[in-house]
């Protein structure tokens, strides 16, 4: 015997792009977007009856994001989410839950002569702005996030008292490079209806401008011991900013420099205190997690 014991579908990789027009000033503003809508529900048969009638057509979830987009603000992306989500429970009886992901790419307005451009923007990095939200008839879970930021600080980093046994090469460290991409988040306590996602709505971009200065600000002040203490001083961080958060995650690979031995060209020193040309390692790398939560 078999049964279907999950399921859910829907549309993956659909890029948005919306632009604001201000008439009174001439200004733009851009927000793009890649959305993914998965649908949960009475859609058994679907699976093992080849029951079609309780499908909503992938390509009309597609069309519903894009409806969506137009007919509400995108940003924060929190609210777009909920918004979208909390359509697809409205609107379909049979439908019990909508997992809506958002990744914001970022699009940096231009300074010319010192002057911010009204309709212009670069692309300053791959870091993205991310959230997933999860909307039912119980209430709304999001997730809020940071992809993709990537850091590095030339000293301030050490790592030493680390288990030593047969299998260890590694050698002890009091300074070396510390580099990584940050990837973050910071899960909201559920929200009842969309009704109380929409109300302080200002709460989304302001923890993610904390969450995302805190991150900068403890990589670059701390004198790390290991990575694992510094992401733990950065969620504690976190968690005392954004007081509606119940909890708070980081993933963080530690990607590697290496000092270059140059001692064999006629002595020329690049080690210990000398280093200063180093080789970047594509891999292997660390990969230090942690998920830090209210007590």
């Amino acid at each position: 015997m078999t049964r279907l014991s999950a399921a859910r579908y829907g549309k993956d990789n659909v890029r948005v792009y919306k632009v604001h027009k201000d008439e009174k000033t001439g200004q733009q503003s851009v927000t793009e977007m890649t959305v993914c809508c998965l649908l949960e529900g009475e859609i058994g048969t679907s699976y093992t009856q080849a029951d079609n009638s309780v499908i909503v057509a992938t390509d009309s979830i597609k069309n519903t994001i894009y409806i969506k987009a137009k007919e509400h603000p995108v940003n924060p992306p929190e609210l777009y989410a909920s918004i979208l989500g909390q359509h697809f429970l409205d609107k379909y009886a049979h439908i019990s839950a909508a997992h809506i992901d958002v990744t914001v790419h970022r699009w940096t307005r231009m300074v010319i002569d010192g002057q911010p451009h009204p309709h212009s923007f670069l692309r300053d990095g791959q870091e993205t702005r991310n959230v997933e939200a999860t909307v039912t008839r119980d209430g709304i879970a999001i997730k809020s996030g940071i992809v993709g930021l990537q850091v590095l600080k030339s000293t301030g980093s050490a790592f030493h008292g680390f288990v030593r046994d047969e299998f260890t090469t590694l050698k002890e460290t009091w300074d070396r490079i510390l580099s990584t991409d940050v990837d973050a988040g910071w899960t909201w306590k559920k929200f009842a209806n969309l009704a109380a996602v929409q109300e302080g709505v200002e709460r989304f971009d302001a923890a993610w401008e904390a969450a995302r200065n805190i991150t900068l600000k403890t990589f670059a002040e701390d004198e790390s011991a290991s990575v694992q203490n510094t992401m733990y001083k950065m969620c504690e961080q976190i968690l005392d900013a954004v007081p509606e958060t119940e909890k708070t995650n980081y993933s963080l690979p530690n990607k590697h420099y290496f000092e270059v031995d140059l001692s064999w060209h006629k002595g020329l020193q690049n080690t210990g205190k000398d280093a200063e040309v180093y080789a970047p390692q594509s891999g292997p790398n660390g990969l230090i997690k942690c998920e830090v939560s209210r007590s």
